[in-house]
């Protein structure tokens, strides 16, 4: 009976500790309870988005009629700096061109010193350099010009008007409104006398070469295009300013050099022609200035 008890006794021993070991194993992995979180509507998010917003930001005033111009002035100056600050971009490119010249091939001192604007300038092949002056092949090219009203061809007034006549036309005083390119040289020439009366001096402005004959016609019934043709010149360059006795003195020291030349000779009845290529606020000992006179080969 004794042992009966003691078999019944352990195995209600090793039950009771199956169950509580069960209890524990369930205790610690009891799934987790799911909680369902509901959020605001759309419309109480805005709600709640509007009221901070008034709580947090001011109530702007009206703006005052003085408050309003003010505004307006300030930005039609920030728009008209803009622009102030655009046409500087444009006239610092076109004013580089000329602060920062081209060097020609020299002889002397004086043309080593002399330069000219990094422009499209007349296109020519030197055939032969001799003393004090070089024979040049040039390829035919347009000009617009304009006879000018001075009696001499350098005064101020006469070469002035011209000059300006000739810039409306390069920069849209034309048919097509078209705005054109500035060129070097700007050359002033004297026509031959007709009977009595004196020569006229005439100036020229070289056309891009880009137009070739396609040239925009002028609405001043002054100016006239023209084609040069091709030619062979003897040219001697000079620096300073120009003046009419500056002119007279040079071409009649170019025509006596010439007259030594065993190849080339001036051509009959040819008219003195003056090449300036700077603006005019350039320094006299660095301006670019040619006269030239059209030449042939003596015969043998």
């Amino acid at each position: 009976m004794a042992r009966i008890f003691r078999q019944s006794s352990w195995k209600q021993a090793i039950e009771s500790n199956r169950t509580k070991t069960n209890d524990m194993l369930l205790s610690k992995f009891t799934p987790p309870v799911l909680t369902m979180i509901r959020y605001p509507s759309p419309s109480k998010i805005k709600s709640m988005a509007t009221d901070r917003t008034t709580a947090t930001s001011p109530q702007r005033r009206p703006m005052s009629a003085f408050e309003a111009r003010v505004s307006l002035v300030l930005a039609l100056a920030s728009q008209a700096s803009y622009q102030s600050q655009r046409l500087l971009f444009d006239l610092a490119n076109e004013t580089t061109k000329y602060l920062f010249p081209k060097r020609s091939g020299s002889r002397d001192l004086e043309e080593a010193l002399m330069a000219v604007p990094d422009l499209e300038t007349l296109k020519y092949k030197v055939l032969s350099r001799k003393e004090g002056y070089e024979i040049r092949e040039v390829e035919p090219y347009f000009v617009a010009e304009t006879t000018m009203s001075g009696e001499t061809g350098f005064d101020f007034y006469g070469a002035s008007q011209s000059f300006n006549v000739l810039a409306e036309y390069l920069f849209g005083k034309n048919t097509m409104k078209e705005k054109m390119e500035m060129t070097t040289p700007v050359i002033t020439r004297k026509t031959q006398p007709v009977m009595t009366k004196e020569g006229k001096w005439r100036m020229s402005f070289v056309m891009p070469s880009k137009y070739g004959a396609n040239l925009p016609l002028p609405k001043d019934p002054t100016v006239r295009v023209e084609e040069v043709p091709g030619r062979v010149v003897a040219v001697v360059a000079f620096s300073g300013f120009v003046t009419d006795e500056e002119v007279k003195q040079r071409e009649l020291k170019l025509r006596n050099a010439l007259k030594k030349d065993p190849e080339f000779r001036v051509k009959d009845s040819a008219p003195v022609e003056v090449a300036q290529y700077n603006p005019p606020f350039t320094l006299p000992f660095t301006r670019r200035n040619e006269i030239a006179l059209e030449v042939e080969r003596k015969e043998e």
